[in-house]
């Protein structure tokens, strides 16, 4: 089944071609790469998907949403679908682990708070962190936070997951491990769509590459 379907696409930021003459499929359940320098576009694509920068000119379909014509109100629906991993991050500090998950399912729309706390020890469990709901971010590893960040990803069982140089900041050992559990998210039948600089994670988990070199995507055999 086909998720993400580009045809032609042009994106731009402050009037500023980014990228032009995108044609980009990501179909269910598949590892898709992104790959080139800082700068070169692939936030500025992985954006699109969203809602955070429009499609220019072209023709986008992002799961059943028409990206050309994405009216706001629809945006927030759309990210639901989602789940996206930060490369920083971005867990709410003055909450512990649980919290910040319970925080994302009340704000997407979940009222039973039974069901909300289960549903949070099975995404933890998923990404071997059921012990450490009660911890606070500070009190985890690099490699841990991480793996909170997965479980906040997955909690709206969403179609597509969205990496953006998810090992970054971590050391080869425990990024190997975030890359290990992707894999097997992947594997399950998630797609998986990662930016990333390390084509050490390319060669030892196959998926298809994208390759961004100026203003324009090429995949890679």
């Amino acid at each position: 089944m086909k998720l993400i379907d580009y045809n032609n696409v042009e994106i731009r930021q402050v009037e500023q071609i980014v990228l032009r003459d995108v044609n980009f499929t990501v179909n269910s359940g598949e590892m898709v790469y992104l790959l080139g320098r800082v700068g070169c576009g692939k936030s500025s694509l992985m954006k699109t998907f969203y809602g955070e920068v429009p499609i220019y000119s072209g023709e986008a379909h992002f799961l059943d949403y028409d990206l050309s014509h994405l009216k706001r109100k629809q945006v927030p629906y759309l990210r639901r679908r989602i789940g996206i991993v930060f490369q920083d991050f971005q867990l709410l500090i003055d909450r512990s682990v649980e919290e910040n998950l319970f925080f994302v399912l009340k704000a997407t729309g979940w009222k039973d708070k039974r069901v909300m706390r289960d549903h949070i020890q099975e995404v933890l469990s998923q990404v071997g962190m059921a012990e450490k709901a009660y911890k606070m971010p500070h009190q985890l590893s690099g490699g841990e936070q991480q793996r909170v960040v997965i479980a906040r990803a997955l909690l709206n069982s969403p179609g597509i997951i969205l990496a953006d140089e998810p090992t970054g900041n971590l050391d080869m050992e425990t990024g190997n491990d975030i890359m290990q559990l992707l894999s097997a998210i992947q594997q399950a039948g998630t797609a998986v769509i990662m930016s990333t600089h390390n084509l050490e994670w390319v060669a030892r988990y196959p998926g298809r590459h994208f390759r961004f070199s100026d203003g324009t995507i090429k995949v890679e055999e």
